[in-house]
């Protein structure tokens, strides 16, 4: 695998860097609001409703034998990690479907001004023609990690195997930060789902060094509300520099298939 995370990860940090300028904090807004409002809710309903879930876990789960009590200190940790799992990525799929065109938006909006091109006064309408294009490749992110995650939460449960599920989790989920992001730039730039995929696995290291620190960010309170325009923002400087400023369209196309394979 080829690549260097440590350039991946900076890439975020030129995100963040990147989002007081006023010429991108206008686009910012939105994709901000829907994070604050959709986490906020999250947090909220885990705070009210953790207890109750597990509980319920553990009666559906667990006959009400005495002797097996013993069986509730080794499942209560993973039926909290499911909780903890199944909240966190559905929360994160409803954020990204409804902050998809704003992010396809946002990522159009930097590139351009990274290219020095005038960023013009398109608005509201703009963001509503993206809208069928950004829900359909959203779609295409959800049947990839669907099963993919369902897979992770089987093998979670497995003797042995699941004591490396907590680093193999991490990976997935640095993967998948990675695609959720970069593909916002490489879909305004036509890159088709297969290939996008396929352009970061010929970096995977530089993917698997972005889409990390974004985990991390996720789990920062406060830092985890504007790690969404971040990560766009950083995605698509990560673009412009690894794929789009030193390859023509159809170098991209050629490297994603072969990559893909």
């Amino acid at each position: 695998m080829r690549g260097n995370p440590v350039r991946g990860a900076g890439y975020l940090g030129r995100g963040l860097a990147m989002l007081p300028q006023p010429g991108i904090r206008s686009f910012v807004l939105v994709p901000l609001l829907i994070n604050i409002l959709l986490f906020g809710g999250a947090i909220w309903l885990l705070m009210s409703q953790f207890g109750n879930w597990i509980d319920y876990l553990m009666q559906a789960w667990l006959p009400d034998w005495q002797w097996l009590d013993f069986l509730r200190y080794i499942l209560w940790p993973l039926f909290a990690l499911l909780v903890l799992v199944v909240v966190y990525y559905s929360f994160s799929i409803v954020a990204n479907f409804i902050a998809a065109p704003f992010n396809g938006f946002l990522a159009e909006k930097v590139e351009r001004q990274l290219r020095g091109d005038p960023l013009g006064n398109e608005g509201w309408a703009e963001v509503i023609k993206m809208v069928p294009r950004a829900l359909h490749r959203e779609l295409a992110k959800l049947l990839y990690y669907l099963p993919r995650v369902l897979l992770l939460l089987v093998l979670s449960f497995i003797p042995v195997i699941n004591l490396a599920m907590p680093v193999v989790w991490f990976l997935f989920g640095a993967w998948m930060m990675a695609i959720q992001y970069c593909d916002y730039p490489m879909d305004n730039n036509k890159v088709s789902f297969a290939n996008m995929k396929g352009l970061l696995k010929s970096h995977r290291f530089t993917a698997v060094g972005f889409g990390s620190l974004v985990q991390f960010g996720m789990l920062i309170p406060l830092l985890n509300l504007i790690i969404m325009p971040a990560a766009v923002v950083g995605a698509t400087i990560y673009w412009v520099e690894e794929y789009a400023g030193d390859h023509g369209d159809e170098r991209l196309v050629s490297v994603g298939r072969i990559a893909n394979r």
